[in-house]
């Protein structure tokens, strides 16, 4: 049995055909939503990202059908389009599932637990990374940041927070993911599908009941700092680093510019002042 060169995946330089066209109703529908969107920008070439978004919420994934009509509704070349689309790892270039699982393997949250995480979901659900289970319902995926390293290790689903978590608890949310149960972020709005997430991030809004409402804003491990900076004070906290604490020990309540550690509360003089108590600490190689 023999295969072509296509099925071995091998180009023979042939010039690619032009994109397939998306049939007259769905092209009707996007170009009614294009128009929308361009018009909330003073340069239509501007409207490209939530474009990709659009034509993403459509197929789920970015094609070459979308890209040429991104092109033609901006007046822009498909190589202008591709080199955005090729750019940014929001825009997925091939079919993925209904829920996109992003575990952070970014430096705090891989000595969190991340690494772990991610190796035990390729291992329990049996794919590597960017590949999608053969349900079509999960992609896994590693990131390298979900900007939340106060709540490590952190996965993410179609952009929607689960933090603290740990290989179990990971686990248990993709098999929910796939059965079909009610699974529900630690903050943020509800989930949905990936096709729905890349709609509202085109710039269309959530008509989700309780949607917009459920979004909140930062947790309170976000805040402390915010709260210091104000001159609140931050709630009592004794550190020991060398021992137990005295059990009749009254709590310190430190001050709005106090460090909460005792390990880097600023010194009244530098290690290299002879006035130091330890004495004076030599420059490296003296």
């Amino acid at each position: 049995m023999t295969t072509s060169s296509s099925e071995r995946g091998v180009s023979l330089g042939m010039p690619e055909l032009p994109a397939p066209a998306y049939p007259d109703d769905v092209r009707a529908r996007l170009e009614t939503d294009a128009r929308e969107i361009v018009a909330r920008y003073p340069d239509s070439r501007s409207a490209l990202l939530p474009m990709l978004h659009l034509v993403q919420s459509e197929e789920g994934h970015v094609t070459r059908t979308g890209m040429q009509f991104c092109a033609d509704m901006l007046g822009l070349t498909t190589a202008e389009v591709t080199a955005v689309a090729t750019f940014y790892t929001m825009y997925r270039r091939r079919p993925s599932g209904d829920y996109q699982v992003g575990v952070c393997t970014n430096t705090l949250c891989a000595v969190m637990g991340g690494d772990a995480i991610f190796e035990e979901l390729q291992e329990h659900l049996g794919v590597g990374n960017g590949e999608t289970t053969a349900d079509g319902k999960v992609t896994l995926e590693h990131i390298e940041c979900n900007a939340a390293c106060d709540y490590a290790p952190v996965v993410m689903v179609n952009w929607e927070f689960f933090d603290n978590q740990t290989p179990e608890s990971a686990k248990r949310m993709v098999d929910d993911l796939r059965a079909g149960r009610p699974v529900a972020p630690t903050r943020g709005a509800p989930l949905c599908t990936f096709k729905e997430t890349a709609r509202i991030l085109a710039g269309f809004p959530d008509e989700r009941e309780g949607a917009v409402e459920a979004t909140g804003s930062a947790g309170p491990a976000s805040l402390i700092g915010l709260k210091l900076a104000k001159g609140e004070a931050a709630p009592a906290r004794v550190v020991h680093p060398r021992g137990e604490a005295p059990q009749d020990a009254p709590p310190h309540e430190p001050s709005p510019t106090e460090h909460l550690s005792s390990h880097d509360a600023p010194q009244d003089t530098a290690a290299s002042d002879p006035a130091h108590p330890s004495g004076p600490v030599a420059e490296e190689g003296e």
